[in-house]
C-alpha cells in the first residue's frame, strides 16, 4: 500500500485543474484582444484547446521562472509596496533586447517575489503587478518555500549538476522525499498560476532553468496541444552522474513534455541526449540541422545556443559618471602606481574556484619575482545565491589565502598583491574594475553560462569618453586578455581566451604570464574576434533564435491529433498524423468476418515476439494463435521475417499451412512441405569474404556485438552494447561498408541496432507484392489484407500496399489494414502500441476464424 506522502505526491502530479473556490480568487485574465477578455471558466475540449480562443493581434509568450523581475519594497509610510524592473534580470534584458532587434510580442511574466507578501496583500499586489507591469506572483508558504528552493533545488539539483555526488550528508545531502515533493507542489502552483492568463491556441510558453523541471508535465496535461519551450542555464551532467539522481526518470519525461529543450552548449545537449538513450530507451537524429527526439510521436527539438549579454544595457552603463568616476580612481589607484590588474569575478561558492585562483596568483609570484609589486589580482566576490556549510567553508579558506599571500608577497602600505572585494557592488563599478582590468581570470571548476567574460570584453572596448580618461588614442586598437576554465558554459564560443584546467594551478598560472606577456598585437587580434563574437550574439540574438525556433516546432500543432496517457509524472502525450490512428479491435473483426480471402502477412521479431525478449523463440500460444488462423480456408497468412530459413522453418515447424519468408523474403514457400523458392534470382555471396574481415573487426572494438552469417546476409547486431557507443559504431562501420562493398551487388542498410549487408532488389515489399499478384493470378484476389510490422524493413511492405491501392491493382473495395508496432513515424494508416496488444488481435481474429469453421461444419452436417 503506498504511502499516505507518495499519494499526496501522486494527487501533486495529476495535474487536475483547481476546484471551482480557486478560480474564483484568480486574477482575470489578461486582454488579448481589445474590450475582449477570454472567459476563466471555458473549460478546454479533450485535445486542450479552447472553443473560444481568440486571435492576438501580435505574438505572445509567457515567460516563467523562479522569480519576477521585480523589486519590491515597502512604502516609507507601512501602507502598500512598491514596486521596480530589476534591470539585472535575464527575463527583462530579454524583453528589451527582443524589442531592440525589431520583433513585436507581448510577454507576461510568471514568477516568485523575492520579498515574502503577507497573505492580506496578496490580492491587491497580484493586481498591481499585472496592470502595471504584466506579471503574475506565485506567493509560497515560507517553509514551502525554504524546502523547494533552498532543499531541493540548492541542496540536491544544482550541487548533482555540477558534478558533485552525494558521497555523504556534509557534501550535498541524502536525497529526501519530502523535499521532492515541495518541488512538485511548487512547480504545480506555478502551473496554475499560468493557467490564470494562458490562451492555449496563440501562446507560447517558455520556461527557465532547472527550478521548474516538472511544470511542462502539469502543462501538458491541462492543454495537450502547448506551444511550450524549456531552457536550461545550469550545465547537465553526464549520465554516470544524473543516473544517481532517484527521481531521473520522472524529471527526463518531464522535461520531453515540452517542444523544445535549450542548452547553453553542446556537452550539456549531449549528456542530456544520452541520458535519454540510456535510460528510456530513446534515439536522436540530425535533420537538416536540427536535433530531434522522437517522442510517442512528437518531434522534442534539441536548442544549443549560448546566452548572451544586453549590450544597449551594458553600454548605456560605460556612458554613466558613476562609471566614469571610478574608473578615474582605480587609474589613479592601479595604472598611475605602476600595476597592472588582473580580475576576478564570481560569487562566493563551492564551484567558482576562487581559492584555486589564489593559489595560482600565489605561484605567479614565487615563480616570477620579475612581478611582485607590478601584479595585482582584484577577486570582487559577489555574495553566494546558496547557503550552507560550504559557502561558509569556502568564504573562510578564501580570505585566509589573501591573507597569507598578502603576508609573504605584500609590501605595505603600497602594495597588496590580492585585493578581496566581498561588499556588493554597484554595477557601474563592477563595469569599472573590467574596463582597468588587463586580464580577467574565470577559473570555476563547473559553471552554467557565466558571462563575467562577455562583459569584460565589452566594456574593454570601451567608448570615447572613457578612452579620454584612460588617456588613449581613440585608433588605437582595443585589446582584453581572458584566462578561462574550460569547464564553464562560455568557453566554446571564446576560442581567443587561453583555456585552462583549473584544477592544474601551475598550467593556470603559466596561463596568467602568457596573458600578461603576450605581444600587443595578438591581444588585439583575440580581443577583436572575441568582442565580433560577443557584440552579434547578443540576449536577443539568443532569445529571437529560441523563440523562432520554438515557433517551428510548434507549427503542425493544430494538424495533429493529440491525447494524454499516463498518470503522474509519467503522463505524455501521444501526437499522430489525422490519418494515422489506433486499429480498433471491432473495426478489423468486423471487417474480417465479411471477407472470404484474406492475406495476413505478420513480421517476427517486435511484432510477435517483443524486442527485449531473451529467448526468441515462439511460445506455444503463438503457434496455436497462428494455426488456428491457417485452419481457415479463406486465410493465407505468411510469417515475413529477416532471420535465416533453417531458424524459422526449425521454429515454426508445427504450422503445417503457415507460409514463411526469411532472410526479408529473399527465401520463400507456401506451406511447410512446399519446397523454398527465391523472390531474385539466385545470389554469389562471394561479397562476404570481403565484408566479413570488416564486420569481425567492430565486432571485437565493440563489446557486446555480434555477427549472424546468414546463407544470403550478414548481420552485426550490437543491442547488448554501450548504446552510445554502439550507435556511434554502426554508423562508422555503415560507412566502411558501403565503401568496400561499392563495386557489389548488395545494399549496406542499418536498422533498429543492427547494420545488414543484404543481396540489393532483396526487400519483405516484394513478398507482398509477390504474394498478392500469386493469389489474382489464381483468381482469389484478396478482399481483406493485414500486414503488420514494427521497424524499417516493414516499411517496404506498407509501402508495397499502400502503392497497389493509390494504382488501383488493389480493389477499392478490398479492406486493407497495414499497421505498425508503436506511435511511430510509418507509411501504415495505423498502429498497437505493442506486441501484446497484437497477440490479442491476432487472438481475436483466430476465434472468429474458430467460430466461423465450427459453424460450416454444423451446417454441413445439418445437410447431410
Amino acid at each position: 500500500m503506498a504511502s499516505r506522502s507518495y499519494s499526496n505526491l501522486l494527487e501533486l502530479a495529476s495535474g487536475e485543474p483547481p476546484s471551482i473556490s480557486q478560480i474564483r480568487r484568480r486574477i482575470p485574465r489578461v486582454m488579448t484582444v481589445a474590450g475582449i477578455i477570454s472567459d476563466l471558466d471555458t473549460d478546454s475540449d479533450s485535445e486542450g484547446t479552447s472553443p473560444n480562443s481568440s486571435s492576438s493581434p501580435r505574438d505572445r509568450t509567457i515567460l516563467v521562472a523562479n522569480q519576477l523581475p521585480i523589486r519590491a519594497c515597502r512604502r516609507s509610510d507601512g501602507r502598500g509596496w512598491e514596486f521596480s524592473w530589476d534591470e539585472d534580470s535575464l527575463l527583462l534584458q530579454l524583453k528589451d533586447a527582443i524589442s531592440d532587434h525589431g520583433a513585436d510580442m507581448e510577454f507576461i511574466y510568471v514568477g516568485c517575489l523575492r520579498d515574502e507578501i503577507p497573505p492580506a496583500d496578496h490580492d491587491e499586489v497580484s493586481q498591481v503587478l499585472l496592470e502595471t507591469f504584466k506579471c503574475v506572483p506565485a506567493f509560497l508558504p515560507a517553509d514551502l518555500l525554504a524546502r523547494y528552493y533552498h532543499g531541493f533545488c540548492k541542496q540536491q539539483l544544482w550541487p548533482l549538476f555540477h558534478y558533485m555526488l552525494p558521497l555523504s550528508p556534509d557534501l550535498g545531502g541524502r536525497f529526501d522525499r519530502s523535499l521532492w515533493q515541495a518541488y512538485v507542489s511548487v512547480n504545480k502552483i506555478f502551473a496554475d498560476k499560468i493557467l490564470e492568463v494562458i490562451n492555449p491556441d496563440d501562446d507560447f510558453v517558455w520556461v527557465h532553468d532547472y527550478h521548474l523541471m516538472v511544470l511542462p508535465t502539469f502543462l501538458r496535461k491541462r492543454f495537450n496541444r502547448v506551444k511550450l519551450g524549456f531552457f536550461l542555464h545550469s550545465p547537465f551532467p553526464s549520465s554516470e552522474i544524473y543516473k544517481t539522481l532517484p527521481v531521473r526518470e520522472e524529471l527526463l519525461r518531464a522535461l520531453l513534455n515540452s517542444d523544445l529543450i535549450g542548452f547553453h552548449t553542446f556537452d550539456y545537449a549531449r549528456h542530456f541526449l544520452s541520458c535519454c538513450s540510456r535510460m528510456l530507451g530513446l534515439s536522436y537524429e540530425s535533420r537538416r540541422g536540427y536535433i530531434g527526439l522522437e517522442y510517442y510521436g512528437r518531434t522534442v527539438s534539441i536548442k544549443i545556443l549560448p546566452v548572451g549579454i544586453h549590450m544597449g544595457q551594458l553600454k548605456s552603463v560605460l556612458t554613466l559618471p558613476e562609471t566614469e568616476k571610478k574608473v578615474k580612481e582605480l587609474k589613479d589607484q592601479f595604472l598611475n602606481q605602476g600595476r597592472v590588474m588582473v580580475l576576478g569575478v564570481d560569487d562566493m561558492d563551492i564551484f567558482k574556484g576562487i581559492t584555486l585562483k589564489l593559489l595560482a596568483m600565489e605561484e605567479l609570484l614565487k615563480q616570477h619575482p620579475e612581478w611582485r609589486r607590478k601584479v595585482v589580482l582584484v577577486q570582487i566576490a559577489n555574495p553566494a545565491r546558496g547557503r550552507g556549510k560550504g559557502v561558509t567553508e569556502v568564504q573562510a579558506e578564501s580570505f585566509a589565502t589573501m591573507k597569507r599571500i598578502n603576508e609573504a608577497y605584500g609590501a605595505p602600505p603600497d602594495y597588496e598583491p590580492i585585493i578581496l572585494i566581498d561588499d556588493p557592488l554597484p554595477f557601474s563599478h563592477r563595469i569599472a574594475y573590467y574596463v582597468v582590468a588587463e586580464c580577467c581570470l574565470v577559473t570555476a571548476v563547473r559553471d552554467g553560462m557565466n558571462l563575467i567574460p562577455y562583459e569584460y570584453i565589452i566594456s574593454r572596448q570601451g567608448n570615447q569618453q572613457l578612452d579620454n580618461v584612460l588617456g588613449l588614442d581613440s585608433s588605437t586598437p582595443k585589446k582584453s586578455m581572458l584566462v578561462i576554465s574550460e569547464f564553464i558554459g562560455c568557453s566554446p564560443s571564446l576560442s581567443g581566451a587561453i583555456r585552462v584546467n583549473p584544477w592544474n594551478v601551475e598550467a593556470v598560472t603559466d596561463a596568467m604570464v602568457n596573458a600578461l606577456e603576450m605581444k600587443e598585437q595578438e591581444k588585439q587580434f583575440r580581443h577583436e574576434k572575441h568582442y565580433k563574437y560577443v557584440s552579434s550574439h547578443d540576449v536577443g540574438y539568443w532569445a529571437n533564435s529560441f523563440l523562432q525556433d520554438l515557433q517551428r516546432t510548434c507549427r503542425d500543432h493544430s494538424q495533429r491529433r493529440c491525447w494524454g496517457i499516463g498518470f503522474g509524472l509519467r503522463f505524455r502525450v501521444v501526437a499522430l498524423d489525422t490519418n494515422f490512428r489506433k486499429l480498433a479491435m471491432e473495426h478489423i473483426v468486423s471487417a474480417y468476418k465479411r471477407t472470404r480471402t484474406r492475406a495476413i502477412l505478420l513480421d517476427y521479431d517486435g511484432t510477435l515476439m517483443p524486442q527485449a525478449s531473451i529467448d526468441k523463440s515462439p511460445s506455444l500460444k503463438s503457434i496455436e494463435i497462428l494455426n488456428a488462423l491457417c485452419r481457415d480456408k479463406n486465410n493465407v497468412v505468411f510469417l515475413v521475417s529477416a532471420r535465416s530459413r533453417d531458424t524459422i522453418s526449425d521454429w515454426f515447424a508445427p504450422c503445417e499451412n503457415l507460409g514463411i519468408a526469411a532472410e526479408h523474403g529473399y527465401f520463400f514457400r507456401l506451406k511447410r512441405d512446399a519446397e523454398w523458392q527465391t523472390c531474385v534470382p539466385v545470389a554469389d555471396c562471394s561479397w562476404k569474404q570481403i565484408a566479413d574481415p570488416v564486420m569481425r573487426l567492430y565486432m571485437e572494438t565493440t563489446d557486446g556485438s555480434t555477427i549472424e552469417d546468414k546463407e544470403t546476409a550478414l548481420v552485426w547486431s550490437y543491442e547488448d552494447a554501450d548504446p552510445d557507443f554502439g550507435s556511434c559504431q554502426a554508423k562508422e562501420l555503415l560507412d566502411h561498408l558501403e565503401s568496400v562493398l561499392a563495386n557489389e551487388p548488395v545494399s549496406v542498410k542499418s536498422g533498429q541496432h543492427i547494420v545488414e549487408v543484404k543481396p540489393q532488389g532483396v526487400s519483405k515489399g516484394l513478398v507482398a507484392q509477390r504474394l498478392l499478384s500469386t493469389m489474382q493470378e489464381r483468381g482469389s484476389e484478396s478482399s481483406f489484407i493485414l500486414c503488420i510490422g514494427d521497424d524499417r524493413s516493414d516499411e517496404d511492405m506498407f509501402e508495397v500496399i499502400t502503392t497497389s491501392i493509390a494504382s488501383t491493382s488493389i480493389s477499392p473495395a478490398t479492406e486493407v489494414f497495414a499497421c505498425t508496432v508503436g506511435q511511430q513515424p510509418s507509411k501504415a494508416k495505423y498502429y498497437l502500441d505493442d506486441t501484446a496488444e497484437i497477440v490479442r488481435l491476432m487472438q481475436g481474429l483466430a476465434n472468429v476464424s474458430e467460430q466461423q469453421t465450427l459453424r460450416t461444419q454444423q451446417n454441413g452436417d445439418l445437410g447431410t
